[in-house]
């Protein structure tokens, strides 16, 4: 994910002399974090290249978009406001909002590892002053977390990945109307999953993916990103991350066990990976499935 001040919907409230920043971090993982004060304020978003989830903590019934004037928010509204989107916001009164932003990628393998999805099929749906009290509620406690505390990273990059998925659940429907152009042919995307899923045990290679397509590795990484929406090693790591959920799910394998299956060298590294990737490690998971 780009800087955070790079980030344009943050920039946009970072221009404006009514808006206040509060607080702020990068949270890792394609993952960001803002806490917001404004009044009086307009604000303009042009197709913001990264996604961003917001919820008004207080304030808000004087807020709308230009466009419906007849609609405000209010306390705990939330707003899905996907990348590319546009959007026009006048801000009557006093509010205080807080900022998820995850990047295409972030969303990308969410896509993968969840939803079992190709990206390019799927796209965030856009809403606006969402009641949704269990989401305001992560909201809520994200921002009572210490963003900058090292030792509660791992707190917090979870409550932000609960976020995320639950996004991803609830608010990701099929791109209307769509025509996949440029990458791989279908019957090579086809033939791509099926031997990365028959061996997510072995290593795999730039090379050996490459060769399946009859592309040499340069061509191949950039079409494959194009097709899938992510480099192939993410894709792979997003396969072998979804085999292992599944595994913690369905068996009583040792960790060690399963992450022989999926293509890791050790448990230690499996469990690095999950947590960076999911937020929480594979025992956390496996604990969380039992209650």
């Amino acid at each position: 994910m780009p800087a955070l001040e790079t980030l344009q919907v943050f920039q946009a409230l970072n221009r404006s002399p009514n808006a206040r920043l509060e607080h702020s971090a990068e949270l890792g993982d394609g993952l960001a974090a803002a806490l917001w004060s404004n009044h009086h304020d307009a604000q303009d978003y042009e197709a913001p290249s990264h996604h961003t989830l917001s919820c008004y903590i207080a304030g808000g019934t004087g807020t709308f978009r230009r466009e419906q004037p007849g609609t405000t928010g209010g306390p705990d509204k939330l707003c899905i406001l996907p990348a590319e989107h546009q959007s026009a916001w006048v801000i009557n009164g006093e509010i205080r909002l807080a900022h998820l932003y995850f990047s295409p990628e972030q969303f990308a393998l969410g896509c993968v590892t969840m939803l079992d999805r190709e990206p390019r099929e799927l796209q965030l749906r856009e809403s606006t002053f969402l009641d949704d009290p269990l989401q305001a509620r992560r909201f809520r406690r994200l921002i009572q977390l210490n963003w900058d505390e090292p030792a509660e990273r791992l707190l917090t990059s979870s409550v932000a990945h609960e976020m995320l998925s639950h996004a991803l659940l609830n608010q990701v429907g099929l791109r209307q109307g769509l025509r996949l152009k440029g990458g791989l042919a279908a019957h090579q995307r086809r033939h791509l999953v099926e031997y990365i899923d028959s061996q997510l045990g072995e290593p795999i290679s730039l090379g050996q993916l490459a060769g399946l397509c009859a592309l040499s590795e340069y061509h191949f990484a950039r079409m494959f990103r194009a097709s899938f929406g992510l480099p192939p090693h993410q894709y792979v790591l997003a396969r072998r991350l979804a085999q292992a959920r599944h595994l913690l799910r369905s068996t009583s394998l040792a960790l060690g066990e399963i992450a022989l299956a999926c293509g890791f060298s050790s448990a230690s590294h499996f469990t690095n990976r999950f947590r960076q990737t999911l937020g929480g490690t594979p025992g956390e998971y496996r604990q969380a499935l039992a209650r």
